[in-house]
């Protein structure tokens, strides 16, 4: 009794280890493609080549040194922060379409914690064995099998683990030079801390943690629910048709085939528990909808094999939605997009797109802007003459070193005075240059002149030409 009032008192709940059973069906199998497409991916991309004049030539790039990132033929800037903010939004707006639609499904087969997750317990059943055989070796006391089992179940999850991390540090330089200079000790110590944390947090998250980072750490867990609506599809367990008038019954003697059963007054689930035994969050589905439920679809798999081996139709354990599963003549599940909520983000998520598009289809290859110098506003010279300063900033946002010639149009040739330098600069990949210009006016001229345009023409696409209106000052303003 104390023991029992203690843990009731308790802030905390103790850890049920959980050992999900192999099996064989459609979501498997999509679970099995998503993870080979996302590995493929991501150990992949830093060592796919892509020609570059002036970075490494790496498809996938990010040059923290150089503020640049590089994505195929692509160069991102910290200038283009609207977009990449555009990005994420989408992609935020998009999982909230999704969940509406078919709940966490999101969870179930592309959250990088979900794939990692089940990696790592294909390591432990290919290891340990199936779930009996697992659960035995736990509970078994410890000798050289146990020991010997569980290190190489430790060792390769943190080789996968290192491996995981390291790679994430390759996206940051050119793949085979940061893996040479890791290994030799040439890395800078802030690769070194990135990759030893990530390889420990990722052990922790995919090898020991598991479902519990799902359900205790996720934020998304908590709130996803709101999302919710009678039409969203989740995967749900036909009650009526489970648990009849009596309730399950396992599959014995005398109420094998569904007419005894139904004769009875039992449901088709026989009780086998086997949707129980493959969910790698440890749930009963036949529970009702849980927050702790990733929709990973895996249930489904087992029951639907259960109910072919017993001769029972399909889809006990199904995506349905509440209120197909609630009515008295269920018919087959389907996506119901014709919603205020799914036609309002579908609306939103097109916008937003086609503004992302057009952002980066109309997107410059270099950044100007013209300022005038203000302290003073202008000087008269002594011949005269009224001179106006400013400075011409030009960021190119290529890949190589461009040229660009600066002119200007509504004052007369030769009043630029660029101070002995000439008009065509010369500006390095992902690099700002400043340039410094005056602008000199006869009082005649000045008197007639207010505003007139900077031509920033790059050699390479004169057709990309950049035109800002400025002010001259001069003392017969006002």
């Amino acid at each position: 009794m104390e023991n029992q009032a203690s843990n009731e008192g308790s802030l905390y709940q103790k850890r049920i280890p959980i050992y999900p059973r192999s099996v064989k069906g459609k979501f498997r199998n999509f679970k099995w493609a998503i993870l080979a497409v996302a590995y493929l991916v991501y150990f992949g991309l830093p060592w796919l080549p892509w020609e570059r004049p002036d970075a490494p030539d790496q498809a996938v790039l990010f040059d923290l040194v150089g503020r640049r990132f590089f994505i195929f033929d692509m160069a991102l800037y910290p200038q283009d922060i609207i977009a990449l903010s555009m990005a994420l939004f989408i992609a935020a707006v998009t999982l909230f379409f999704v969940t509406t639609l078919v709940g966490r499904a999101f969870c179930g087969y592309f959250c990088f914690q979900t794939i990692w997750t089940d990696f790592y317990i294909w390591i432990e059943h290919l290891v340990q064995g199936e779930r009996p055989a697992r659960i035995r070796l736990h509970k078994q006391p410890w000798n050289f099998e146990k020991i010997r089992k569980y290190g190489l179940t430790h060792a390769l999850w943190l080789l996968a683990s290192f491996w995981t991390a390291l790679t994430f540090v390759l996206y940051y330089g050119y793949a085979p030079e940061l893996l040479h200079k890791f290994f030799t000790g040439e890395m800078v110590n802030a690769g070194y801390i990135t990759v030893i944390a990530l390889t420990i947090s990722t052990y922790l998250a995919a090898a020991l943690l598991r479902e519990q980072v799902c359900i205790y750490m996720c934020p998304y867990a908590r709130f996803q629910g709101v999302m919710y609506e009678p039409e969203t599809l989740v995967v749900t367990y036909e009650t009526k048709r489970g648990e009849g008038t009596k309730g399950r019954h396992p599959a014995v003697q005398g109420a094998r085939t569904r007419e005894e059963r139904q004769a009875q007054g039992y449901g088709d689930c026989i009780d086998c528990e086997m949707c129980v035994q493959v969910c790698p969050e440890g749930i009963d589905i036949r529970d009702g909808l849980q927050y702790k439920c990733i929709s990973c679809g895996l249930c489904i798999d087992a029951c639907n094999t259960i109910m072919d081996s017993m001769g029972y139709p399909r889809g006990l354990v199904r995506y349905d939605s509440e209120t197909n599963a609630k009515s008295d003549n269920p018919v087959q599940p389907k996506l119901d997009l014709l919603r205020i909520r799914t036609i309002g983000y579908g609306i939103f998520i097109l916008i937003m797109t086609g503004i992302l598009v057009y952002n980066l289809a109309t997107r410059t290859s270099f950044e100007e802007s013209v300022q005038q110098v203000r302290q003073p506003l202008f000087v008269v010279l002594t011949d005269g003459e009224i001179r106006n300063r400013y400075q011409v900033r030009i960021t190119n946002k290529t890949d190589h070193e461009e040229t660009y010639v600066i002119t200007t149009k509504g004052i007369p040739d030769g009043a630029l005075d660029f101070g002995g330098l000439t008009n065509e600069v010369k500006v390095r990949a992902g690099k700002s240059l400043m340039v410094q210009v005056n602008v000199k006016l006869t009082p005649e001229e000045a008197a007639k002149t207010d505003t007139f345009e900077f031509i920033i023409t790059p050699k390479d696409k004169p057709e990309e030409a950049g035109i800002r209106k400025v002010r001259f000052s001069s003392k017969h303003e006002g």
